[in-house]
């Protein structure tokens, strides 16, 4: 004797599945544009970090010697302010001789347009000199190098009549000593 089942799926248990299937689909594609918001916003965070690297190690690169003075780090006075060469100080880099008090053309400010291949990010240099002490340190022979990073991140949607995202900062801090 063969026994063989040869009843197959109702109506009601295909109809059922379909609509099963599909709410599991639209939930899947639901959370694609949060996953892509998330990779592009840890791009322009990676991009960021990577801008204020950029601009540390361009830091420690430059000549900063005590006799004879030869200060192409420079400080920031007021804190607001790019560096400059400070009183007493001269700075010869290459080709570049700025006297005392000159603005250094490295550490300029660099507006959202300023940044070769980097359209959309700011970024600002400031340096402090450690005498009267910074992150734990008081030396003379010190100082603080802050470089931000500043852009605009992208708005995972957008509202009618909405505000755009508002911006976002890296802060990279480095401590150079003079050589």
């Amino acid at each position: 004797m063969k026994i063989c089942d040869q009843r197959g799926f109702t109506l009601p248990e295909v109809l059922l599945t379909v609509v099963v299937i599909t709410i599991g689909l639209a939930a899947v594609l639901a959370a694609v544009p949060l996953g892509a918001f998330g990779v592009q916003d840890s791009r322009q965070l990676s991009t960021a970090t990577f801008l204020a690297d950029q601009k540390l190690e361009q830091a420690r690169s430059v000549p900063w010697r005590g006799m004879p003075a030869n200060d192409c780090l420079g400080l920031s006075a007021p804190p607001t302010a790019a560096p400059t060469v400070p009183a007493a100080a001269t700075c010869a880099y290459g080709a570049v001789a700025v006297g005392t008090g000159g603005t250094l053309p490295w550490f300029a400010d660099e507006g959202p347009a300023a940044i070769p291949g980097f359209p959309g990010y700011s970024r600002q240099v400031r340096i402090t000199d450690c005498a009267a002490g910074c992150a734990g340190a008081a030396d003379t022979a010190l100082r603080l190098v802050a470089v931000t990073v500043t852009y605009t991140p992208l708005a995972l949607t957008t509202p009618a009549g909405g505000a755009a995202p508002a911006p976002k900062s890296v802060a990279v801090n480095m401590l150079i000593s003079q050589r």
